[in-house]
């Protein structure tokens, strides 16, 4: 079997509300979700949501190649970026053509990629995650009753602006999951997405902490910050969560080291090959991992197979436009299905005839750090995000197509 080609498309994923972050807010509640299709000469195609950026370039690391090899393969694309390196976005790409060469791996084994894996239980423990920062509290409690009603109890909030509103909105959660019954207290998560300096993170959990039990922090400072996480970390009770902005071991090593991280957080969109090889550097240290995304599928799969997944994160409970994913969420968990590979399929044609599209990009949003960051928690300060319409958010970092077409990018 040898890879022949790929193909590149966006398509969006319709919240049907305001969605964000302490960063920014798509008003619309709309969000563009890149895929790549990798082609092989067996006609067998996998599937990886992600972005393109450079994709061409790093495709010339794989193309020719046979895709079972795909360890190997993420190594060449790593070298492919070696000289401008392989962050952000590029990071990204790499993982969404990684993600698709797993789909192919399992698919041409001929069981789902959970199994081939080496995973016992296909049923992966999720928390809710609404990217909520925006919603009235008519709106918040409506969410999470919706996850409640397929069996979550616990529940991540967008936070970090206003210390009284999180403390108020945290307990309207846990009300919300507390009623729901069954199962062990509701566990409460707050995100700032890197909204705070160190004082300001103390400072802010602290006073949270007199009234709320956290389970984590995530993201209080840069996420570079080994020293200000540590600091975090020894000043309040809540574990701190950080990494799913990190690309490469290399980036972990110098937070776990300095004791800077307890909850090892990796992307959606960083792939399998890197999710597997944190996680067997976070369990070398004792600690638990935890994906993100909106349905981090491949991660998914490959959380079955590590002994240190704590939770993954649960987002959207609706796919995006022409995406079917093998996949349900029955009584607080993800249950994966018996289809070969990842249970992705695309139908591209559904996807074309489309006319909703995201807004043009502009200058503000979730991908864009505000220019106050870490100085708005004073009084007087207007702390409520600005809600633009964009292109570009947290489910699909990098620069994406401008429409839901199949691009002509096609290697054959």
């Amino acid at each position: 079997m040898r890879i022949t080609g790929y193909r590149t498309l966006t398509t969006i994923q319709e919240w049907g509300r305001p969605v964000g972050d302490a960063n920014g807010v798509f008003a619309d509640g709309v969000t563009p979700v890149p895929i790549i299709i990798v082609e092989t000469d067996e006609g067998i195609t996998g599937v990886g949501l992600g972005p393109s950026v450079e994709v061409e370039k790093i495709f010339a690391a794989i193309d020719g190649q046979d895709p079972r090899a795909v360890t190997a393969l993420y190594d060449r694309m790593l070298r492919q970026t070696f000289k401008a390196g392989h962050a952000g976005p590029v990071f990204g790409t790499i993982g969404a053509l990684d993600t698709a060469l797993w789909d192919i791996k399992a698919q041409a084994a001929g069981e789902p990629l959970w199994r081939l894996l080496g995973g016992r239980d296909r049923r992966v423990s999720a928390y809710a995650s609404g990217l909520d920062i925006a919603l009235t509290e008519d709106e918040l409690v409506a969410t999470y009753q919706e996850y409640a009603r397929h069996g979550l109890r616990a529940a991540k909030l967008k936070g970090g602006l206003d210390i009284e509103r999180d403390r108020h909105r945290l307990c309207l959660v846990r009300d919300v999951l507390a009623a729901a019954g069954r199962g062990p207290r509701p566990g409460l998560m707050l995100d700032v997405n890197e909204a705070w300096t160190r004082k300001q993170a103390v400072r802010h959990v602290c006073e949270l902490e007199r009234f709320l039990d956290l389970i984590w922090i995530e993201e209080p400072v840069r996420r570079w910050d080994a020293e200000g996480l540590a600091s975090v970390g020894r000043g309040v009770r809540a574990s701190v969560a950080t990494g799913e902005n990190l690309s490469g071991l290399e980036q972990f090593r110098p937070l776990i080291a300095t004791g800077a991280v307890d909850i090892v957080q990796t992307s959606a969109v960083g792939g399998v090959t890197h999710f597997l090889r944190v996680s067997a550097l976070a369990h070398a240290h004792d600690l638990p991992i935890s994906p993100i995304g909106n349905s981090p599928v491949g991660l998914l799969h490959a959380a079955t197979s590590v002994p240190n997944h704590m939770a993954s994160e649960l987002q959207d409970l609706h796919r995006p436009l022409g995406v079917t994913i093998d996949l349900s969420v029955e009584d607080g968990h993800f249950v994966l299905g018996d289809s070969p590979g990842l249970g992705v399929r695309v139908d591209e044609e559904a996807i074309r005839r489309s006319t909703h599209r995201p807004d043009t990009l502009t200058a503000t949003g979730p991908h864009v750090r505000p220019e106050g960051a870490g100085r708005r928690l004073l009084g007087g300060v207007d702390n409520t995000p600005a809600m633009p319409q964009l292109l570009v958010g947290p489910l699909a970092p990098g620069p994406l197509h401008s429409d839901a077409a199949a691009s002509p990018t096609a290697r054959n």
